[in-house]
């Protein structure tokens, strides 16, 4: 695998819910790691957790060729790795637990604290390996020296797939003329499906950016003009590979909640 990301929102203060602190992202690479927990001037943290329950040196990440690992460094607390996209998959990490696999694609993981909410980042891990669909009988990969990778690895029950496809369906409709959706778009169109009930636009906004960043490896745009304007040239850019080599196709829109017939203005069937 190429790394990992981990993200860890701003969150919200005891007065009003109003955010406070700037959210952190960080890339690792295989080998690297990355503690968290509260920190202090002789304990420094890359992910700071600002929680009186816990640990000024709470745990560790730490990535590996394949996956990455979570080490729990409490000696009282249990931590959870969640899967947010599973039929509601956790591992529970245990005090003191050195180096616990996690195998899922994208993970919350989740502190307790003494609040009414609990404490968590998000981990991204895009390059998980899986075996060629096609294995050579003859033998051919050790013949060559490499084995072959594919170029766009997307799971398709991932949510970040199903915006992905959400980006997609007006040109897959034949709705040329229209413009992308835009993340407010994305969100009421997905809001009747089972999974998408409580999707936010800052949670579109970071599937997104997974999705060029890391699965699609598109290059930022130029810095000239709106934070909107690159946005958009972001999904654009993402539509236009997903539909140039078929990543998203007509059988996909499947996947999508049926579209309203207000919204349907005369094009016939809907799906």
């Amino acid at each position: 695998m190429s790394g990992i990301v981990v993200y860890l929102p701003r969150r919200s203060d005891d007065i009003g819910g109003a955010p406070s602190g700037d959210p952190v992202t960080l890339r690792l690479g295989p080998g690297q790691t990355a503690r968290f927990g509260r920190g202090s001037a002789t304990t420094p943290v890359e992910l700071r957790l600002d929680d009186e329950a816990i640990s000024r040196l709470a745990g560790e990440i730490r990535v590996t060729d394949d996956h990455w690992q979570l080490s729990n460094h409490s000696t009282t607390q249990s931590y959870l790795v969640e899967n947010p996209e599973g039929a509601g998959e956790y591992l529970r990490v245990p005090p003191r637990r050195a180096g616990a696999p996690i195998p899922f694609e994208f993970s919350r993981v989740v502190l307790p604290t003494r609040r009414d909410t609990t404490v968590s980042f998000q981990v991204f891990a895009p390059d998980h390996v899986y075996l060629d669909p096609c294995p050579d009988p003859a033998g051919a990969a050790g013949q060559w020296g490499s084995r072959t990778v594919m170029a766009y690895s997307l799971d398709e029950t991932a949510l970040y797939f199903l915006i992905l496809v959400a980006l997609c369906e007006p040109r897959l409709r034949d709705e040329s003329p229209v413009a992308v959706p835009t993340t407010p778009q994305i969100v009421e169109r997905l809001k009747g499906h089972a999974a998408c009930g409580r999707l936010k636009a800052r949670a579109v906004s970071s599937h997104i950016d997974y999705l060029a960043e890391e699965k699609m490896r598109i290059s930022a745009p130029p810095e000239q003009g709106s934070g909107g304007a690159r946005r958009n040239g972001k999904r654009e850019a993402l539509v236009g590979i997903a539909l140039r080599f078929g990543l998203v196709r007509e059988e996909h829109l499947a996947l999508l909640p049926p579209r309203a017939a207000t919204r349907n203005h005369g094009r016939g069937p809907v799906s």
